[in-house]
């Protein structure tokens, strides 16, 4: 199969790798330097040359901010029947974008940040294809994320972002009020150190990125959950209440498990 990526950062390059042995794989990306590493792959400079190595996949992995961007620059120099893709961790307007060209596409999100995550053994790690997405492109996508014994779900767009504002504002809120409060005078602990690390692997992400994760419209309610909690914690801490301490330890306990 003819692919062409568009964006080699970090995942963009991760798919390029794995894919640049077995298919006819062309790449772009802005920051010329970073096609590099692809020495089987073509090369190009513009979204204009798509037409010349006439894709069948076309995955758009630039950073969120410019994906529909990018997808319309690209569709006029597509073939009729080329798939779109996009890796999105939120996807926000991509839904309408698809709807408005009436193309065929298929939608994933790998939910593994190259941060944390070990790109050689992602068998603990989870992929997203949303179910809206063409059946041909979901089997290939779901092929692909199998050999890497990836956990694959299938939820909708309007799930997938719902659930975003779950599994990565709720993390994403903690690290930033963690970062807010970091004392660079302070003598830290263990504890400390992790959470540190976790707090600057966050906020290494692109800001677009960390902003459309904050902006997400079902965010709000979760940040605003974290606050109710945050103040709850506050009274107890102000009473001084021992009971009330230890029953919301063992209420913590409870979600973990």
């Amino acid at each position: 199969m003819k692919i062409a990526i568009a964006g080699v950062g970090r995942i963009g390059s991760w798919l390029a790798r794995c894919l640049e042995k077995e298919c006819d794989l062309a790449v772009l990306d802005k920051e010329r330097e970073r096609l590099a590493p692809f020495k089987k792959a073509v090369h190009l400079e513009r979204l204009e040359e798509l037409r010349h190595f006439s894709p069948r996949l076309f995955v758009n992995a630039v950073s969120l901010q410019s994906t529909v961007e990018v997808f319309k620059g690209a569709l006029p120099h597509l073939p009729p029947d080329c798939l779109l893709s996009d890796l999105a961790s939120i996807k926000g307007e991509i839904p309408d974008y698809y709807k408005e060209t009436g193309r065929r596409f298929v939608s994933t999100h790998p939910m593994f940040g190259p941060n944390f995550a070990n790109l050689d053994d992602l068998r603990e790690e989870n992929a997203v294809i949303i179910s809206e997405s063409d059946p041909e492109g979901a089997a290939v996508f779901r092929e692909f994320f199998k050999r890497f014994r990836l956990n694959i779900f299938t939820c909708s767009f309007a799930e997938h972002d719902r659930m975003m504002a779950y599994s990565l504002t709720m993390p994403f809120i903690s690290s930033l009020v963690f970062a807010a409060n970091v004392d660079t005078q302070a003598v830290p602990g263990t504890t400390f150190k992790r959470h540190l690390e976790v707090a600057r692997g966050v906020l290494s992400e692109d800001d677009q990125l960390l902003a459309e994760v904050l902006f997400n419209p079902h965010s709000r309610s979760q940040v605003e959950k974290v606050a109710r909690k945050l103040d709850f914690l506050t009274h107890v801490i102000r009473e001084r209440d021992y009971e009330e301490a230890i029953a919301v330890f063992r209420s913590l306990r409870k979600n973990l498990s």
